[in-house]
């Protein structure tokens, strides 16, 4: 099996080469990367595993930037931010962006380690496709059966679904519990609507809302991530 592919992005020569020798000695692959603009062409070419991202990069596009550029194009790439000391705020904006964790300067290379790994653990469990046996999912009060493309209302009655909101509800069941940006659903979403190009997504929410939370002013379900988009989160048994 390869290893996983991350890219390192840090402006600082000496910190980049630092943190690539020591994650190289503990098995991983890390590619240095100076520049947002670097990071942009060879994530086109092929997307990382994971992207390591210093949040204060000294041109046009931070940290930040590139974290929201990143989870627009993928939801199952983790990112994992470099942020500084006692900045509250960076960290808060960098989780909003799409970043899955940050580790704050000065940090020990143990701990940068153990959440890189942590996070290739996660992006590995998300890659894995569900179980061939699974025919139903349970979402908000319903069961979605994957078969029959509808939902299961708990008084047994079938609820239909059209194919862009089954094809919605698989891409959540897909990516429990990660904010999931509009940009991406639709993207990744194979049935575009005669509706606002900006609001389709929040429309085709807004209907899946009505069939399958208890109470769509207080969805449990598909919850709203502020300045990122959606994230599904499974009923707790």
């Amino acid at each position: 099996m390869a290893a996983p592919r991350i890219l390192l992005v840090e402006d600082d020569g000496f910190q980049r080469q630092l943190v690539t020798d020591y994650l190289a000695q503990h098995g991983l692959r890390p590619i240095p990367v100076g520049s947002g603009a670097e990071l942009k062409r060879m994530a086109e070419q092929a997307m990382p595993d994971l992207a390591i991202l210093d949040v204060q990069l000294g041109e046009a596009e931070d940290g930040l930037a590139l974290a929201r550029w990143l989870r627009g194009r993928s939801a199952r790439i983790g990112i994992l931010m470099l942020t500084s000391a006692g900045d509250m705020v960076d960290r808060v904006v960098g989780l909003e962006s799409g970043a899955d964790d940050y580790v704050t300067k000065p940090f020990e290379p143990r701990e940068l380690l153990a959440r890189v790994r942590a996070l290739l653990r996660r992006a590995a469990g998300a890659a894995a496709p569900p179980p061939a046996r699974i025919s139903e999912v349970r979402v908000g009060t319903c069961m979605l059966d994957l078969e029959r493309r509808l939902l299961i209302r708990p008084d047994g009655e079938e609820e239909p679904l059209t194919a862009s909101e089954f094809d919605l509800l698989k891409l959540f069941v897909s990516h429990p519990n990660r904010p999931l940006t509009r940009d991406w659903l639709l993207e990744a979403s194979s049935h575009r609507e005669a509706e606002a190009f900006d609001r389709a997504i929040d429309n085709r929410i807004l209907r899946l809302r009505r069939k399958l939370e208890a109470d769509p002013a207080k969805p449990e379900a598909i919850r709203s991530v502020r300045g990122v988009g959606y994230m599904f989160v499974p009923a707790k048994d």
